[in-house]
């Protein structure tokens, strides 16, 4: 949005520096000791379109130069003892956006053209034809033009290679952070988690070997221990890559929600509206909040149902996870690391998040999410 309004300025002060060109010129001419016969509508237009058509100098540079030169060799024509201030600013903006043997070319055969123009007016001898090309078009401005463009072009482009300097330098600071991070976490949680892991297998294994039933809540370790193992993988691997390697999202949210039917809840899942694509933090974002939603009721809500509702709306994604669990309206729920994480994550997006007991019992954790499709 801030560049949409640069770009409405640049070009505001792109038409008033053409409408004053232009009535500078139109002003000269105006003043000038011409003859009736010389002095018409078609000399005035060339002024006039000498000086409006610089509007157009950023986004055509080299069309403009030609159109002020043939404007500027038009009116000299016409008898207008006019300077080629459009020619200038041409010769500037041409220069600043690297035209350059470009503009030389067509300076070169500018200087050439104008004395004829002068002669083709009729007014003047050879000698004062000339002086009149030169005062229209001194070599010291044409210069004095290109070398102020050929400046702020260089000026720019160094500021743009600071820039890059910069982003580079945040961009590798960004991914040798991230690497630490990987390394931290694989150090800390890869060894218990897989101890975890491995100790609640044997159990399972044991347990059947000798027939006898395998405790719910061991299967439960075991299936969130082969989980989180699955987790940790694909966070490192994405910390690692860089966010090469496609994160969970949307598309396994039905995974979540079959995964807490193994564990004895009765989960729903309801997707509503027309569904399109969203940005991929949107997506990631989503999976999050019913991965941890669902967590928590299997934790702490001692519920027996959860219903997971998935809302398409033109601009926004709508995500509702609903319990029958003990939670009452006067109930304080403790914000934990969970919700916070949740928080931040919606937050981060532009949406909103609320979390709280529900009037009929029960927990609700509805979240939207603004999605642009335009980009």
């Amino acid at each position: 949005m801030s560049t949409g309004r640069a770009g409405v300025r640049a070009g505001v002060t792109d038409w008033a520096i053409a409408v004053c060109v232009a009535a500078t010129l139109l002003v000269t001419g105006l003043s000038g000791q011409n003859s009736g016969t010389n002095i018409d509508l078609f000399g005035y237009a060339l002024l006039a379109a000498g000086g409006l058509v610089l509007a157009a100098r950023r986004r055509a540079p080299v069309p403009v130069l030609a159109v002020t030169g043939l404007c500027a060799v038009g009116y000299q024509a016409a008898g207008f003892d006019v300077p080629a201030v459009a020619y200038l600013c041409a010769v500037y903006a041409a220069v600043r956006a690297g035209h350059r043997t470009v503009t030389v070319a067509v300076s070169v055969i500018m200087l050439a053209a104008l004395p004829f123009a002068a002669l083709a007016s009729g007014l003047h001898d050879t000698g004062e034809a000339l002086a009149q090309a030169r005062g229209a078009l001194e070599l010291a401005w044409l210069v004095a033009a290109g070398a102020a463009g050929e400046a702020l072009r260089q000026a720019e482009r160094r500021a743009e290679e600071a820039e890059h300097t910069r982003e580079e330098t945040a961009r590798r600071r960004a991914n040798e952070e991230r690497l630490r991070i990987a390394r931290e976490l694989h150090d800390s949680l890869t060894h218990q988690i897989s101890v975890i892991k491995v100790q609640a297998e044997v159990a399972v294994h044991v347990a059947r070997k000798r027939g006898e039933q395998v405790p719910e809540a061991l299967l439960v370790i075991q299936e969130a221990g082969r989980e989180a193992t699955r987790e940790l993988r694909a966070t490192l691997q994405a910390l690692r890559d860089d966010d090469t390697t496609p994160p969970r999202g949307l598309d396994h949210v039905p995974e979540l929600v079959e995964r807490a039917r193994t564990i004895g809840l009765d989960a729903t899942l309801t997707v509503e509206g027309q569904r399109h694509d969203v940005p991929a933090a949107v997506s990631r974002t989503v999976y999050r909040i019913v991965q941890e939603s669902l967590t928590n009721i299997a934790r702490h809500a001692s519920a027996a149902t959860a219903s997971v509702r998935i809302d398409y709306r033109p601009d926004a994604l709508a995500i509702r996870v609903d319990d029958d669990g003990k939670a009452t309206p006067d109930t304080v729920p403790v914000p934990g690391v969970g919700l916070l994480g949740m928080r931040e994550r919606v937050t981060a997006l532009g949406g909103r998040l609320r979390a709280a007991p529900r009037g009929e019992g029960g927990f609700t954790v509805h979240a939207e999410l603004p999605v642009d499709r335009t980009s």
